[in-house]
């Protein structure tokens, strides 16, 4: 079956819609990483408190969990094609609101705006790649998601640190008077733009058409991916996993009609999500300069170790693609889960043996140097595993029928980790300090292993058509 219908198959343009689908995830790297580079800014700007500060940093983040639960559902309503369209006039208004933002207040605004932005596209872009790629590379055209994402952090991490050396500092004036910190929101507004015009030029999922009943355009794309004589016989795979069960998508769809019940592969969707989050991966993304000038690196030295790590995750994730469809899913995870809980355990003995000093963290001899090397290791085996593994798993190990709802649960999910680990960061480096706090991201990086093992099924080279739920 595979074998005919690659005959006819038009891989180019199955490439190129996933391609302008993972802009989406750019953007979704770029406007989390942003952040990064900007708190001095903010602080200076805003005179906000500790508090105050890590809710302006962690407010996308509400965003998010809005954004991720609401694109499922208005995907299955709109169509995935529509969301992501208006997730990029999303990213536009909340680049130039956050860049001109007169107040805290303001900021926090464009900064939620965005975050819907970020969720819709964190949770639809895989979706709509999983269902215009054929099962025998789906897996590569999804991981390429996690790659446009950390490329999205890299070029927000490299426009940071770029204005900021032209500036003299994130503080200092720029073009037009602006500080450096504002042009590094406005920077997102040219990614923006071109994802917009771009995404008027793909079609929508086949999938979402014959949900919608709307087979005769259904016919058309599928005929466009997969070439006429295939286009039919995949129709009829698509209709046939609808029919048993042939009303429209709903979130008590899943629940299991016999027993009342969260469907089991929806918790384990949950799980998914919300590890991935737990091993603590965006403190590095978002608190990252902060983090680095925390054990004695100045703010220009900690801005470059963020381009190193992004580029070391963008190398991760380029293996990633590699192997993902010819090993699978679940041995990456567990993989990835057993070196992150090595890499931070190292980084919580690099820390546990500093001594504070009018404020900083002060390394003795090389565990600054262990303290970087474990740290970008561990950011190497999140990006090798669970960065584009979770995604692409989210993306297709859900029913044809309960896909959209499903994923809004767990997008949601996975955003409100993330939250909750954000806007925790802060408080508990303050409280206990970074070793403590970097213990109980090394204990959920342990729990993890145990999770995959028991209760992750492998979704390699299975149709979404087959996928049980």
């Amino acid at each position: 079956m595979q074998q005919a219908m690659g005959a006819g198959e038009n891989t180019r343009l199955i490439v190129l819609i996933s391609m302008v689908a993972t802009i989406g995830g750019f953007l979704f790297g770029f406007d989390s990483g942003v952040i990064n580079g900007t708190q001095d800014g903010l602080h200076q700007t805003f005179r906000s408190g500790e508090w105050m500060q890590g809710f302006e940093i962690a407010s996308m983040l509400l965003g998010c969990a809005v954004g991720a639960f609401s694109a499922g559902r208005l995907s299955d309503t709109l169509g995935r094609r529509n969301v992501l369209i208006i997730s990029a006039l999303m990213f536009l208004l909340s680049a130039l609101g956050a860049g001109g933002a007169p107040s805290s207040a303001w900021f926090i605004v464009a900064r939620v705006v965005g975050g819907f932005a970020v969720g819709a596209a964190s949770v639809i872009s895989p979706a709509y790649i999983a269902e215009v790629a054929p099962a025998r590379y789906r897996g590569r055209l999804a991981t390429i998601q996690q790659i446009a994402i950390i490329s999205g952090l890299t070029a927000a991490f490299l426009s940071n640190y770029l204005l900021a050396a032209t500036a003299g500092a994130s503080t200092q004036p720029l073009w037009g008077g602006h500080a450096a910190w504002r042009w590094m929101f406005w920077m997102q507004a040219v990614p923006s733009l071109v994802f917009l015009g771009l995404l008027l030029t793909i079609p929508e999922s086949p999938r979402y058409l014959v949900v919608k009943r709307r087979k005769a355009q259904a016919l058309q794309v599928l005929a466009r991916l997969y070439g006429q004589d295939q286009a039919q016989t995949k129709l009829a795979e698509i209709d046939g996993s609808l029919s048993a069960d042939p009303h429209r998508p709903r979130l008590s769809d899943l629940r299991n009609a016999a027993t009342g019940r969260i469907r089991s592969i929806v918790w384990v969707g949950i799980g998914l999500a919300t590890f991935q989050q737990l091993v603590g991966i965006n403190v590095v993304f978002y608190y990252g300069a902060v983090l680095w000038q925390a054990v004695g690196f100045s703010e220009n030295d900690a801005l470059l170790i963020n381009v190193l790590s992004g580029a070391l995750s963008i190398g991760a994730c380029l293996v990633t693609v590699m192997l993902i469809d010819r090993i699978g899913r679940k041995p990456l995870l567990w993989v990835g889960s057993a070196g992150m809980a090595v890499s931070l355990a190292l980084v919580v003995a690099a820390f546990a043996s500093g001594t504070l000093s009018e404020g900083h963290l002060q390394l003795p001899g090389h565990m600054g140097t262990l303290a970087l090397v474990a740290a970008n290791a561990y950011v190497v085996f999140f990006n090798l595993s669970w960065g584009p593994v979770m995604w692409v798993m989210l993306g297709e190990m859900f029913p044809n029928q309960i896909r959209g709802s499903a994923l809004a649960v767990a997008g949601a999910a996975q955003w409100t980790a993330n939250f909750g680990v954000t806007v925790t960061f802060p408080i508990l480096l303050a409280a206990a300090g970074l070793a403590a706090t970097y213990s109980i991201y090394l204990v959920a990086a342990v729990i993890s292993v145990f999770f995959v093992l028991r209760y992750v099924q492998e979704t390699k080279g299975r149709e979404l058509e087959q996928m049980q739920g």
